[in-house]
């Protein structure tokens, strides 16, 4: 017995050094889904006592371990409360990511933190320095721990009143720990199905604590720790913070003020100067990932609409709960074309200069995504006879783990579901690196092919 034990752990050996850290990343996420998917499987998850199909299990257990929030089914009408347990659960391991759990479970036990775990940290974080992950890890969890908690108190000073203490604590919770791992999933159907928060459009406590959740979840965790590290020693910061800092107010008031012009004649007709002013806010956070509405996504502008699902597309920043190209892509690929238009010598911002490598991978990032979204659009319009602006919005929403919809999600057959759920696994571990998982080569071609030049543009 000893024998056969012994074996096992020296295949399991020899398999962690074949695969890489992507590779290790990429299966521990659909080692979560297919377990979440059988959770939720079991009778007692559903409301009505009845196992529900694979399928619609597979895609909501995608949904929340990639921290998308696209559903099949109202979360609260479908799932009893151990259902949503387990999307919870999901959801904060999609958020966090099982490394970065693992790691501090890791700390607590005592156990020692080989360089192969650190590695594989800073590949989940995606953080350019192996050193300092252990201390990293535990701000990540306890930050968490702070902002969920902080979140849940506020939410439940709302909740509790209009819900009672248990289930008003519950509420708090699970709306706290889904805004700020930018997952969207609510459990407001108790009022209407599928309503998210559009019973508090004017509520400044709860859309003013979820939205904050949203954007401190969706900066990432390496602009956590560089504002804590330096606190208010601005010049001190990483040209990662800056950037993501300064490009995430950018779009955050572009985008509010495009909201209003865009839907000042429609959905804030009827609205007091600060619900306006709240509502548009909401409406330029929550695509920022995170899925969750306070106006009824359906009945936006077209122009809002496309609005919306630019935001989806460009999404959070990198190591954070959001998803998207992200933030620092973008400003990347600006700069290169301010660059371009320019003819200046190399992309500089805040007296530094980017690497050639970043520009690469940008270029790489937006590519593969748009790529991915327009194949992803065309194929469902194949399956199915669908106004191709609201595919077109739900294919944005999936690969940016935004969960935003117009409400065609659950009259999707089959094929379009499945569509849907490679998206939204690509989206959270991300389309270059899902490609890189099973391309990349560690060998070095020792000679190269004669360059040629072609014209461009």
């Amino acid at each position: 017995m000893n024998n056969v034990l012994s074996e096992q752990k020296k295949r399991y050996a020899r398999l962690r050094k074949t695969i890489s850290q992507t590779q290790f990343i990429a299966y521990g996420f659909f080692l979560i889904i297919i377990t979440g998917s059988l959770l939720l499987m079991l009778p007692a998850s559903s409301r009505d006592g009845a196992s529900e199909p694979f399928l619609n299990c597979l895609f909501t257990a995608t949904s929340a371990t990639c921290v998308t929030g696209l559903v099949v089914a109202d979360t609260w009408t479908q799932w009893s409360l151990l259902g949503q347990v387990f999307l919870l659960v999901m959801i904060q391991l999609g958020g966090l990511g099982f490394i970065s759990i693992g790691i501090f479970l890791a700390i607590v036990l005592r156990r020692k933190i080989g360089l192969k775990e650190r590695g594989l940290m800073q590949e989940s974080v995606n953080t350019l320095q192996i050193g300092g992950m252990v201390k990293l890890a535990k701000r990540m969890i306890l930050g968490t721990a702070l902002f969920e908690g902080a979140g849940a108190v506020l939410l439940a000073f709302r909740f509790i009143p209009q819900y009672g203490f248990v289930k008003g604590l519950w509420y708090s919770i699970f709306h706290s720990v889904s805004a700020f791992c930018n997952a969207g999933f609510d459990l407001m159907g108790h009022r209407e199905p599928y309503n998210s928060l559009c019973a508090y459009t004017g509520d400044w406590l709860v859309i003013g604590t979820i939205s904050f959740l949203i954007i401190t979840g969706g900066i990432g965790f390496i602009v956590w720790d560089d504002l804590y590290k330096k606190r208010f020693h601005v010049r001190h910061y990483l040209l990662h913070t800056k950037i993501v800092l300064v490009t995430t107010a950018v779009m955050l008031s572009v985008g509010t003020l495009l909201f209003y012009l865009l839907e000042h004649d429609n959905l804030l007709v009827g609205m007091s100067g600060p619900e306006q002013f709240l509502a548009c806010l909401f409406c330029s956070v929550t695509p920022r990932t995170a899925g969750f509405n306070s106006v009824d996504t359906a009945a936006l502008t077209d122009g809002s609409k496309f609005l919306t699902a630019v935001l989806m597309f460009i999404g959070g920043s990198p190591g954070s709960t959001a998803g998207g190209i992200k933030t620092t892509t973008l400003a990347v690929l600006l700069l290169c074309v301010w660059s371009s238009i320019r003819q200046t010598h190399g992309v500089e911002i805040f007296g530094r200069r980017l690497e050639e490598e970043s520009i690469r991978q940008s270029a790489g990032i937006l590519t593969i995504n748009l790529s991915l979204m327009i194949g992803a659009t065309i194929l469902i319009m194949v399956f199915q006879n669908l106004p191709m602006s609201d595919i077109f919005f739900e294919t944005c929403s999936a690969m940016g783990t935004s969960g935003m919809s117009t409400g065609i999600t659950r009259a999707l057959g089959t094929g379009s579901r499945l569509v849907l759920i490679l998206l939204m696994y690509c989206g959270r571990i991300g389309s270059l690196s899902f490609a890189l998982a099973f391309t990349r080569s560690s060998r070095k071609p020792q000679v190269q092919l004669p360059a040629e030049r072609i014209t461009i543009g």
